[in-house]
C-alpha cells in the first residue's frame, strides 16, 4: 500500500456503492420519498398502496398471489412467511445453497420449528436431486414447506427455481414451495405463477432501489389456506389480517410512506424501461464482472467463486483470495481512496471473499467506474493481478446482448 494512513472519504463526493445491498438510491426514488406524508384518510394513500400491490405482483410474474408488504426487512419478512406456515414442531426442507439458506434454516429453530437441510455444495447453486430425494423419503408427509433462495448474496450463486418445483412434482409430497428472491428480483426473472412458487419473499434494499425497511410476500391460496390452519400465534405477521382492503390493517399501523413512495417510482422505473430490458441489463453488467475477475484471477491471488457459469449471479459477483491476501485492507483501500464500496466475506467466508454488487440502477459505465477502483485498490495492497482486466470488461459489454 503507498500510504500508510488513507485520506478521509470526501463525503461531498458521490461514493459508487456496489454492495449486494444496499444499493444506489435513483434520484427519481430519492425525489419521491421527500414527498410530504398523507392524511390516513386520504385516498391517495390507497392508490399509492394499489399501486405498490400491482407493480410488485407484474414483477413477481404472479396473478394469483396477495401480496402483502411489512415495515421490515428481508429478516422480517422471512419471519412472516415462517410464523404464518409453520407450528411448534413442524418440519421444513431448506435447500442449501449458501450463507442466507443456512441463515433462514437458524430463523426456523429459533421459532420453535425444525430445519431439515439439504447439502450446501461450495460455489455451487442448491442440488433440486437432493431437495427430491429428501421428500421422497419423507413419508409420513411432517414437512410442511421446501425454503429455498433464488441468489445467495454471500456465495453469488442463482438457483433454477423452477427445477426445484419439479423435483417437488416429481416426488409427489404435497409440501409448499417458498422462495426467497430478495436479491433476484429486478435483476434475474421471476415467474411465480409459471413456477409454481407458493410464497415469494422479497425486500427493498436490492434491486428495487429503495433504502432498506420495506419487505413482502406473495402469498398464493394454497399457502393462505396452511395458514389458516396453522396455530401458531401471531399478530404483526397475520396473513390474513393484512389481507383486509383497510389500510390500517393491511400494514398492522401506520404504512410507512416513503418508502412505499419510492417504491412506487421504483417500479415505475422499471415498467418504463421494461423488465425484459431490466433484466438483460444486469446480465451484461454481470458478464463485465465476470470477465474482469477471471483476467484478474489469471496471476493465481483470486478467483470467480461460483464454478458454474450459469449458475453466476446478475446481482452479485464472490471472489475468492488466496492464502494472505488482506481483503478488508482491500476494502478499506478502494473505498476510503477511490470511493468504490465492495462488500466482504460472510460468515465462513469472511476474510476469505469480497464480493461485487451489480443490481439495481447499474449500467456498464458504473460498473467500469468500479471496476476501476478495485483494481487500484488491488494493485496498491500488493496483490497480483492479471492485465487487461477492464478492455475484457468492455469487450464483454459490446458482446453482450
Amino acid at each position: 500500500m503507498k500510504d500508510a494512513h488513507l485520506a478521509p472519504m470526501d463525503l461531498a463526493s458521490p461514493q459508487l456503492l456496489h454492495t449486494p445491498g444496499p444499493t444506489y438510491v435513483p434520484d427519481a426514488v430519492r425525489d419521491a420519498m421527500g414527498r410530504p406524508s398523507l392524511d390516513l384518510s386520504d385516498p391517495r394513500l390507497d392508490s399509492l398502496v394499489r399501486d405498490c400491490e400491482t407493480g410488485l405482483a407484474a414483477l413477481l410474474g404472479t396473478r394469483e398471489a396477495d401480496v402483502l408488504m411489512y415495515a421490515a426487512n428481508g429478516h422480517g419478512a422471512w419471519e412472516a412467511a415462517i410464523a404464518n406456515l409453520v407450528a411448534p414442531g413442524a418440519e421444513v426442507l431448506v435447500a442449501g445453497s449458501g450463507f442466507f439458506a443456512e441463515a433462514w434454516a437458524l430463523h426456523v429453530e429459533a421459532l420453535g420449528g425444525v430445519a431439515r437441510r439439504t447439502p450446501i455444495r461450495p460455489g455451487r447453486a442448491l442440488d433440486p436431486l437432493a431437495i427430491e430425494t429428501a421428500l421422497r423419503a419423507d413419508t409420513a408427509r411432517r414437512i410442511v414447506a421446501v425454503f429455498a433462495v433464488q441468489t445467495d448474496t454471500a456465495s453469488g450463486a442463482t438457483s433454477d427455481l423452477a427445477a426445484v418445483r419439479r423435483a417437488l412434482d416429481r416426488s409427489g409430497h404435497p409440501a409448499l414451495l417458498v422462495a426467497d428472491v430478495i436479491a433476484s428480483l429486478g435483476a434475474t426473472p421471476c415467474r411465480m405463477d409459471e413456477w409454481g412458487v407458493n410464497v415469494a419473499i422479497g425486500g427493498s434494499q436490492k434491486a428495487l432501489m429503495l433504502p432498506p425497511g420495506l419487505s413482502f410476500t406473495a402469498v398464493d391460496g394454497r399457502a393462505m389456506a396452511v395458514a389458516r390452519e396453522n396455530p401458531t400465534p401471531r399478530a404483526y405477521w397475520d396473513w390474513e389480517k393484512r389481507k383486509s382492503p383497510l389500510l390500517y390493517r393491511k400494514f398492522c399501523g401506520t404504512p410507512p410512506q416513503g418508502l412505499l413512495m419510492g417504491l412506487r417510482a421504483s417500479l415505475a422505473l422499471l415498467r418504463n424501461e421494461g423488465h425484459d430490458a431490466v433484466h438483460a441489463r444486469h446480465r451484461r453488467v454481470a458478464a463485465m464482472v465476470h470477465s474482469a475477475v477471471a483476467r484478474w484471477g489469471e496471476a493465481g491471488a483470486l478467483a470467480l467463486h461460483v464454478t458454474e457459469p450459469a449458475e453466476r449471479s446478475t446481482s452479485v459477483t464472490t471472489i475468492s483470495v488466496a492464502d494472505g491476501v488482506d481483503v478488508e485492507a482491500l476494502r478499506l483501500t478502494a473505498r476510503d481512496r477511490y470511493q468504490v464500496a465492495v462488500a466482504g466475506g460472510l460468515g465462513p467466508h469472511a476474510g476469505r471473499m469480497f464480493r461485487i454488487g451489480h443490481l439495481g440502477a447499474v449500467h456498464p459505465g458504473m460498473i467500469l467506474g468500479a471496476l476501476g477502483g478495485v483494481e487500484a485498490a488491488l494493485r496498491d495492497c500488493g496483490i497480483a493481478i492479471g492485465e487487461g482486466a477492464l478492455h475484457c470488461a468492455v469487450e464483454a459489454a459490446r458482446e453482450s446482448d
